[in-house]
């Protein structure tokens, strides 16, 4: 049964496709179903041997992926990092940045270096990683830049202030690059995750107090399941995305809508 016409306009076939932070998590997630909608999909991150055995997951399940092992932090294996994609591929179709670091505790207690080193992460090497992307994207006037965000960028709690700030940059960077970028045939979006049931969110969610506050803040009284995430980055990565720009698709089973 050949796919009815309009589903093509979600695929990805002959794409190339980075996703940082794509070891495990929403990063793996995304990445999973990039692959699965036919996009060669790069997964990232700083532990090679992980990612190789993600890589060689999605290939036995009939998708295309490498593992592109380098520190999102470190600007010398980014740039030696994206030389090599355009070696190899000639060319980059869609960066989804997912990386992202979190140091929950009170602005008092943070140093300078820790709040030069988490906003780097979260933010500053966003621009980085978008810069080198936009250079393969821009001489053939396509490609799709998505920025994994946070609720956290739009709502705040106390002992979370580093945080919030870089997030709340990032989705200024997601409009900032739309327009800088727009014209050249390149969409900026974000994709901004509400509570979800990560690896990084294990001790939380087996807090049966903790988690019962994160549930009751969602109206869909549950934590987001990591799959859950992927049609958002499909979406914004595919033809069906062409005219959205400048926008965060939030994914948060409602809990920013909620009083």
């Amino acid at each position: 049964m050949s796919m009815p016409p309009y589903l093509r306009t979600f695929s990805l076939e002959g794409k190339v496709a980075l996703v940082t932070g794509s070891g495990r998590g929403l990063g793996l997630e995304i990445a999973r179903a990039l692959a699965g909608s036919g996009a060669h999909v790069l997964l990232n991150g700083r532990d090679a041997e992980r990612l190789e055995a993600q890589a060689e997951a999605i290939r036995a399940a009939g998708g295309a992926a490498s593992a592109l092992a380098f520190d999102i932090a470190d600007r010398a294996a980014v740039r030696n990092a994206f030389a090599r994609i355009e070696a190899e591929f000639g060319c980059l179709d869609v960066l989804v940045q997912n990386v992202g670091q979190r140091n929950r505790k009170p602005l008092q207690e943070f140093s300078d270096a820790e709040i030069d080193a988490l906003v780097h992460v979260n933010l500053s090497a966003g621009l980085v990683l978008a810069r080198e992307a936009a250079r393969l994207m821009l001489p053939r006037k396509a490609g799709r830049l998505i920025a994994v965000t946070s609720i956290a960028g739009q709502v705040a709690r106390p002992g979370d202030a580093v945080y919030a700030t870089a997030k709340g940059g990032l989705s200024g960077m997601v409009r900032a690059l739309a327009a800088e970028y727009g014209a050249h045939g390149i969409t900026s979006n974000g994709i901004a995750p509400g509570f979800f049931a990560t690896e990084t969110n294990a001790a939380i969610v087996g807090n049966p107090e903790l988690s019962a506050y994160f549930e009751g803040r969602t109206p869909m009284r549950r934590w987001g399941r990591p799959e859950e995430i992927a049609g958002a980055a499909v979406f914004l990565a595919s033809a069906a995305a062409s005219y959205v720009n400048g926008h965060l698709l939030v994914v948060d089973g409602g809990a920013t809508i909620l009083m």
